[in-house]
């Protein structure tokens, strides 16, 4: 699929007459419904279930590559949403070098919304990584992607199972993707991603249950993310003996030219919302890039002038528009070539697009604080979207209105150590139960 799409018009999550004053006053607290209420004492009571949950998932190693592994997250999570009334499939990935992703789908009310969540099994951390444990810590634990994102997967069948002890999870219609690959995508992404892509046409509502981000000890909504695009740049240059370098016949030679480019993008880039990085270099007399483009070799010597150079770095975005108008100026800096040099950019296929701050986003934000008012918790301001990554919520972002963070709250994510608040799992799981229930009730678009 081509992921340079132009963004659908479509209508916003609509907030009218009484729910409009409601969404964006200050009330005294008011009351939870009694099947709300439930869902609340529900998810008090099965805490310790929850932290089990997670602490199970979490020792079972599901690095990106680790397929075996990928599959037996999905099993488990497979044992928690068939019991759950969800008719699950697994979707092999193999012709795209990847595991494959677990679809729950559950047919609720006759025209009431169509709710898609979406979390993932997979983590940053392989079978040799030295961190592969849970470990239990009072009211935090640590381990390998105890976070992200299987702190989302735990909230997620914490929220349904409080569903169903208040009586409300029949009346949803919901399909679940847990992809299998979100931490390191499948090539071409637009076949890994294409049953994504399709819920989201299908949806009304997406729901990301990857991590909460706090401020300053404040939990923050997000409606926006970032896209991830990756580039690769080479120079080359007439090698010769130095002495000449610079003359009409020798030219500048490739690196000087590769740093008049990144000299550049760094001068002329900058723009909100806009980050942009050179991630590895190599040049000289030979240079060369292993297939995955994470390994460079180069051999030169100082009296020879550099006949190549490679490079690799990505940019991130807010929009498509915006993702379009920085490849056209990275695209015109490259061609302004150096006296007796040349160069081209290629843009990697298979990025991650933008997640826009719509407004059908903020009124989801919004819905989400009305719970907060009524649950006694403070209000959550939107994060801005440069604290937050890409992530796979971005490929239905055109279709559909969606909210991100729905997971647990955690730090040093991606990296020995990472933490996650257990604590979070309630709140998170009290949130998300009551923002499906009060979803749930309404016509589908």
């Amino acid at each position: 699929m081509n992921l340079s799409l132009t963004k659908k018009l479509r209508r916003p999550l609509a907030l009218t007459g009484a729910g409009l004053a409601l969404a964006f006053c200050t009330p005294a607290l008011a009351q939870l419904t009694k099947a709300e209420s439930r869902m609340a004492a529900t998810v008090d009571a099965e805490y310790e279930r929850s932290v089990a949950l997670l602490e199970k998932l979490v020792n079972q190693n599901s690095g990106s590559m680790n397929f075996d592994g990928v599959r037996k997250v999905g099993d488990m999570m497979r044992g928690e949403l068939e019991p759950l009334g969800f008719r699950v499939e697994w979707l092999d990935m193999a012709k795209a070098g990847r595991a494959g992703h677990l679809v729950a789908t559950k047919a609720g009310r006759k025209g009431s919304k169509r709710l898609l969540l979406i979390a993932h099994l997979d983590t940053v951390f392989e079978p040799d990584s030295p961190f592969q444990k849970f470990m239990r810590k009072g009211e935090r634990a640590e381990g390998p992607g105890a976070g992200d994102d299987k702190g989302g997967l735990t909230v997620i069948v914490a929220a349904l199972r409080a569903m169903q002890a208040a009586g409300t999870l029949k009346d949803a219609n919901i399909e679940i993707h847990m992809t299998g690959d979100e931490e390191d995508s499948g090539d071409p992404i637009e076949i890994t991603r294409a049953p994504l892509i399709a819920a989201g046409k299908r949806a009304d509502v997406a729901l990301d249950f990857e991590g909460l981000v706090t401020d300053g000890g404040k939990d923050m909504g997000t409606i926006a993310r970032r896209s991830s695009n990756s580039w690769r740049l080479e120079t080359s240059g007439k090698t010769g003996h130095s002495s000449g370098i610079f003359s009409t016949d020798a030219g500048d030679g490739a690196i000087y030219e590769l740093v008049r480019i990144v000299h550049r993008f760094r001068t002329e880039l900058p723009e909100p919302n806009l980050t942009f990085n050179v991630g590895i270099v190599a040049g000289g007399q030979e240079a060369t890039l292993d297939p995955d483009g994470i390994r460079a070799t180069a051999k030169g010597k100082t009296n020879i002038i550099p006949a190549i150079t490679i490079a690799r770095g990505d940019f991130r975005t807010l929009s498509q528009e915006q993702t379009e108008r920085v490849k056209a100026k990275m695209t015109a800096i490259v061609a302004d070539h150096a006296p007796g040099t040349s160069a081209r950019i290629i843009f990697d296929q298979g990025s991650y697009p933008a997640m826009a701050p719509t407004e059908g986003n903020k009124a989801l934000l919004a819905r989400l604080n009305r719970i907060n008012r009524d649950m006694g918790l403070a209000e959550m301001e939107a994060l801005d979207p440069l604290k937050r990554g890409a992530g796979d919520i971005s490929f239905v972002a055109d279709d559909v209105d969606g909210l991100v963070g729905l997971g647990t709250s955690s730090d040093g994510d991606h990296a020995p150590g990472e933490t996650v608040d257990l604590d979070s799992i309630k709140r998170q799981a009290k949130r998300a139960a009551i923002l499906m229930t009060r979803l749930s009730k309404e016509k589908a678009d």
